[in-house]
Protein backbone atom coordinates (compact mmCIF):
# COMPACT_ATOMS: atom_id res chain seq x y z
CA UNK A 1 0.00 0.00 0.00
CA UNK A 2 2.92 2.42 0.57
CA UNK A 3 4.19 2.28 -2.78
CA UNK A 4 0.75 3.17 -3.87
CA UNK A 5 -0.20 6.19 -2.14
CA UNK A 6 2.54 9.44 -1.14
CA UNK A 7 2.67 9.12 2.39
CA UNK A 8 3.26 12.71 2.75
CA UNK A 9 -0.29 12.71 2.04
CA UNK A 10 -1.49 9.90 3.99
CA UNK A 11 -2.43 10.08 7.47
CA UNK A 12 -4.60 6.95 9.72
CA UNK A 13 -6.97 8.62 12.10
CA UNK A 14 -8.09 6.11 15.41
CA UNK A 15 -8.84 6.12 19.19
CA UNK A 16 -8.30 3.42 21.67
CA UNK A 17 -9.39 3.11 25.38
CA UNK A 18 -7.39 4.08 28.22
CA UNK A 19 -9.03 2.44 31.11
CA UNK A 20 -8.88 3.14 35.17
CA UNK A 21 -10.03 0.36 36.52
CA UNK A 22 -11.31 -3.61 36.24
CA UNK A 23 -15.02 -2.98 34.88
CA UNK A 24 -16.77 -4.38 38.08
CA UNK A 25 -15.71 -1.06 39.73
CA UNK A 26 -16.85 0.97 36.92
CA UNK A 27 -19.53 2.69 39.31
CA UNK A 28 -17.34 3.41 41.94
CA UNK A 29 -14.16 4.47 40.71
CA UNK A 30 -13.19 8.00 42.30
CA UNK A 31 -9.75 8.47 40.59
CA UNK A 32 -10.33 11.51 38.00
CA UNK A 33 -13.65 12.27 39.11
CA UNK A 34 -15.32 15.00 37.18
CA UNK A 35 -12.75 13.95 34.27
CA UNK A 36 -12.88 10.39 33.10
CA UNK A 37 -16.21 8.65 32.87
CA UNK A 38 -17.89 5.53 31.63
CA UNK A 39 -17.65 5.05 27.87
CA UNK A 40 -17.89 1.83 25.26
CA UNK A 41 -15.63 -0.28 23.94
CA UNK A 42 -16.90 -1.91 20.83
CA UNK A 43 -14.42 -3.74 20.43
CA UNK A 44 -14.29 -6.06 23.18
CA UNK A 45 -17.89 -5.00 23.70
CA UNK A 46 -17.36 -3.68 27.31
CA UNK A 47 -17.57 -0.69 28.90
CA UNK A 48 -15.19 0.78 31.05
CA UNK A 49 -14.46 4.26 33.15
CA UNK A 50 -11.50 6.42 31.81
CA UNK A 51 -10.25 8.26 29.13
CA UNK A 52 -9.92 7.76 25.48
CA UNK A 53 -6.77 8.55 23.29
CA UNK A 54 -7.64 9.69 19.67
CA UNK A 55 -4.45 9.74 17.25
CA UNK A 56 -3.58 10.88 14.11
CA UNK A 57 -0.39 8.93 12.75
CA UNK A 58 1.38 8.76 9.17
CA UNK A 59 1.59 5.54 7.60
CA UNK A 60 4.89 4.04 9.32
CA UNK A 61 3.07 5.03 12.77
CA UNK A 62 4.71 8.85 13.57
CA UNK A 63 2.13 10.59 15.87
CA UNK A 64 0.97 13.74 14.01
CA UNK A 65 -1.62 15.04 16.54
CA UNK A 66 -3.90 13.37 19.85
CA UNK A 67 -6.42 14.31 22.13
CA UNK A 68 -7.69 12.56 25.30
CA UNK A 69 -11.22 12.98 25.83
CA UNK A 70 -13.36 11.08 28.53
CA UNK A 71 -14.23 7.89 27.62
CA UNK A 72 -18.19 8.76 26.39
CA UNK A 73 -16.49 11.03 23.71
CA UNK A 74 -17.64 9.67 20.24
CA UNK A 75 -14.79 9.60 17.54
CA UNK A 76 -16.57 11.66 15.15
CA UNK A 77 -16.56 14.56 17.97
CA UNK A 78 -12.42 15.06 17.92
CA UNK A 79 -12.18 14.89 14.26
CA UNK A 80 -11.71 18.93 13.54
CA UNK A 81 -9.01 18.98 16.34
CA UNK A 82 -7.31 16.44 15.72
CA UNK A 83 -6.88 17.66 11.48
CA UNK A 84 -6.24 21.17 12.29
CA UNK A 85 -3.42 22.78 10.60
CA UNK A 86 -3.15 19.31 8.72
CA UNK A 87 -1.93 19.15 4.73
CA UNK A 88 -2.75 15.35 4.47
CA UNK A 89 -5.27 15.02 1.78
CA UNK A 90 -6.22 11.21 2.59
CA UNK A 91 -7.38 10.19 5.99
CA UNK A 92 -8.10 6.46 6.81
CA UNK A 93 -10.18 5.65 9.80
CA UNK A 94 -12.88 2.97 10.88
CA UNK A 95 -16.58 3.61 10.75
CA UNK A 96 -16.54 5.46 14.10
CA UNK A 97 -15.39 8.38 11.86
CA UNK A 98 -18.41 8.20 9.19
Amino acid sequence: MSEMLPSDKLAIIDSFPLPLCQPIRNHRATIFKGLADIGYNASKHLCFYGFKVHMLVTLSGYILNYVVTPASVHDIKVVYELLEGRKQSIILGDLGYN
